[in-house]
């Protein structure tokens, strides 16, 4: 199937698999906040108190040795006929995935996009993956039906399955998530690099091109794609050398993306105990998008008194960048003598 065809069976493909019980939708109400300047989404959700609990997920196996969790591995085939929307193959190199709704919906339509072949959670989004993720946020913003993704990569993240998947949440502002107001408002001093983001620029001709044109522009948007993510995630790994107290282990961080930016944020750990509750706050990627999630009103009150910034910069690492940047011009005087 195309983007275009799945996008475009996402609703009745909702509705059916909710009508059916195959999927459960969590009522919720928005709660704008503002913090430091930035206005922040907090969704109040009461019913996820009753959400199933899942089982923790186990991020150790390599990328392509399925490690089963205990309740099994939901993103592998065969797949539930309600959830499942459809599939996309990367032709360039032959990595299939499925479309899949998620199961427990607190967004209408929020859908995952997973391997076919096991791969682990703790890896990174590889070209197809990061192809496949452009071609279905470039076919929304087509049809009017704004998106963004987002990847929670490692144990430390937020994930909560260790088969690799990016998830998709619509959006009622055509402008995107908070961040994105965030992003725009930034004046890069060089283009395209940013300690925080890089800024994609993809153009979609308007008239029809010959198969030959449309596979240069693809493997363009591959490199271009591929050549983005490498850059930010090399400033991750950076940011993380840094911080003497990170945990063992591969690294953990949040990405985030939409037709114009893309966006990683390392971690340190997945939750937030609430000094005003003591409740403890799973954060994810959603959270460093503008999109913090809450389960009651106690939680809300005290995220608010506490402000999300703060709990944010407390799961995730504060910037390096000044030590980076002398850093490397340390490397280019030494390359120079």
């Amino acid at each position: 199937m195309t983007p275009t065809e799945i996008l475009a069976q996402l609703g009745s493909k909702f509705d059916e698999a909710q009508t059916e019980g195959d999927l459960l939708f969590f009522p919720s109400t928005i709660v704008k906040h503002e913090d430091s300047g930035i206005e922040y989404e907090i969704r109040l959700c009461p019913a996820l108190q009753s959400k199933p609990a899942l089982p923790i997920p186990n991020f150790t196996a390599h990328d392509n040795t399925p490690l089963k969790n205990k309740g099994g591995d939901p993103f592998e085939p065969p797949y539930n006929p309600n959830l499942h929307v459809g599939d996309l193959r990367d032709e360039d190199n032959a990595e299939d995935y499925a479309v899949l709704l998620n199961k427990y919906s607190v967004v209408p339509q929020h859908f995952l996009m997973v391997t076919k072949e096991f791969r682990s959670q703790a890896s990174p989004l590889m070209p197809p993956d990061l192809v496949q993720t452009y071609l279905l946020l470039a076919a929304a913003r087509k049809a009017r039906h704004n998106l963004f993704a987002f990847y929670n990569c490692g144990d430390n993240s937020g994930a909560s399955q260790a088969h690799k998947h990016v998830q998709f949440i619509p959006l009622e502002d055509e402008d995107g998530p908070p961040i994105e107001y965030l992003a725009r408002s930034v004046k890069l001093e060089t283009a395209g690099i940013h300690p925080v983001r890089t800024q994609i620029i993809l153009r979609k001709p308007r008239l029809p091109l010959p198969r030959p044109l449309l596979l240069v522009l693809r493997r363009q948007t591959r490199a271009i794609l591929a050549q983005a993510f490498l850059n930010l995630l090399d400033l991750v790994v950076s940011t993380i050398r840094h911080d003497p107290h990170y945990p063992v282990g591969k690294p953990s961080y949040n990405v985030v993306l939409t037709l114009e930016h893309m966006h990683l944020v390392p971690r340190r750990q997945e939750n937030h105990v609430l000094t005003e509750t003591g409740d403890t706050l799973s954060v994810n990627a959603l959270a460093f998008a503008g999109m913090m999630l809450v389960k009651s009103e106690r939680e809300l009150e005290a995220v608010k008194k506490e402000g999300v910034g703060k709990i944010l910069r407390a799961v995730g690492l504060e910037s390096v960048h000044e030590l980076q940047v002398q850093g490397t011009a340390a490397e280019a005087r030494d390359e120079e003598t």
